[in-house]
């Protein structure tokens, strides 16, 4: 399984990016996937998450209302559509992949190469 991510940059405070993440080397139908974000000096942090056989969603606490998390099928690829960016989402955002799991897993087997989100304020 190979991820891509892209459609990181620098924003202002306020403005929206969206991500993207063209997953392949796989069929998904039963696999959950999911975006993460690191902080400089900080731990990684679960951002989303999205079944991708029914497109059920489940979304971390802060980012619930301003991120959408998007599947499509047809082209292997998943979106997360950021809106009302904060300089605290400032981050490197990787997608992951984890075969077989729930929605709510915490274990990821697969991981993309990240690409980084800047916020100013």
């Amino acid at each position: 399984v190979q991820l891509q991510a892209s459609g990181g940059g620098l924003v202002q405070a306020g403005g929206s990016l969206r991500l993207s993440c063209i997953a392949s080397g796989h069929t998904f139908s039963s696999y959950t996937m999911g975006w993460f974000r690191q902080a400089p000096g900080k731990e990684r942090e679960f951002v989303a998450a999205i079944r991708w056989n029914n497109g059920n969603t489940y979304y971390a606490d802060f980012v619930k209302g301003r991120f959408t998390f998007t599947r499509d099928n047809a082209k292997n690829t998943m979106y997360l559509q950021m809106n009302s960016l904060k300089p605290e989402d400032t981050a490197v955002y990787y997608c992951a992949a984890a075969r077989d799991r729930g929605i709510t897993t915490t274990l990821y087997d697969f991981w993309g190469q990240g690409t980084q989100v800047t916020v100013s304020s």
